[in-house]
């Protein structure tokens, strides 16, 4: 039977859920597996020269996080489409010795966003952040029929280099940069930055631009309640936290690992069990 080796690489990963996430669904589908961290602060090295080291210690594959999702792309063989069209991984599976990257962060928004808050109006949506996990989020919501998407980041370079990426894709039009003030505006806001992490603390918008009519998810989810989901709860907004995505991004990830079909449901408990409360919106 054969042993998967996997990991994780990014910054201050300390507190990821996912090794036990990975673990206790592949052991439930009977495979031999085990899931690392390998935290870019604590090795000292850049994400390039880890993955070359994880290549050549023979992992079968890794996930990719804050900050390694587009600083991995030159260190790649080869992008699936959806990887290539988001200009982002978070999945590298080595095949007979290649790098080969993917993208399930998108599918894992899409997924939960539509689970989490059945019958939201996504016709106009504010996202903040345009890094990885940001071109994920504004593909998935073009994806789901959201006609206008204003994007900011503070690099606004960044944010103009998605909406470049999503006009290529859906047409133009569909997506904009937009100061945070377009929020008062918008069926919803994403956020999709580090801003609320425990190493990242603090709000990333002025919370009176908050209204009870907008709808807020969160792509963070440790802490599951970011002081943004607060501040919209607070103001009558119904929240999305960011458990869902993990969860389901995890799933596919696996999959592709390793062949095998995880079951998202099971996976979803487990995530409740380990945080202690629903992987949904409230």
């Amino acid at each position: 039977m054969t042993q998967y080796l996997i990991g994780l690489i990014g910054s201050g990963i300390g507190p990821s859920l996912s090794p036990a996430l990975h673990e206790r669904e592949a052991a439930e589908l009977g495979l031999r597996y085990t899931y690392r961290l390998l935290d870019l602060d604590v090795l000292g090295r850049p994400v390039g020269e880890v993955l070359a080291a994880a290549r050549a210690e023979g992992f079968h594959g890794l996930n990719i996080t804050h900050p390694g999702k587009q600083a991995v792309l030159p260190h790649l063989d080869e992008l699936v489409p959806e990887a290539a069209a988001l200009g982002a991984v978070n999945t590298v599976v080595f095949d007979e010795g290649r790098a080969i990257g993917h993208n399930t962060d998108a599918t894992g928004f899409a997924r939960s966003l539509s689970r989490g808050l059945p019958g939201a109006r996504r016709e106009s949506v504010v996202l903040l952040g345009a890094g990885g996990a940001g071109a994920a989020v504004g593909h998935a919501l073009l994806s789901l029929g959201t006609e206008r998407l204003g994007v900011h980041d503070v690099d606004r370079e960044r944010a103009e280099h998605l909406v470049a990426s999503l006009r290529r894709r859906f047409g133009a039009g569909r997506a904009v940069t937009c100061a945070p003030e377009a929020v008062r505006f918008a069926d919803g806001l994403v956020h999709a930055t580090p801003t609320g992490m425990a190493a990242h603390p603090g709000l990333p918008l002025d919370e009176s631009l908050l209204r009870d009519e907008l709808w807020v998810a969160d792509i963070v989810y440790r802490p599951l309640e970011t002081a943004l989901l607060a501040a919209a709860r607070a103001r009558g907004c119904r929240v999305l936290h960011g458990g869902g995505m993990v969860v389901l991004q995890a799933a596919e990830s696996l999959r592709l690992f390793t062949g095998a079909e995880p079951d998202a449901a099971r996976m979803l408990a487990h995530f409740e069990e380990l945080e202690g409360e629903p992987a949904h919106a409230s």
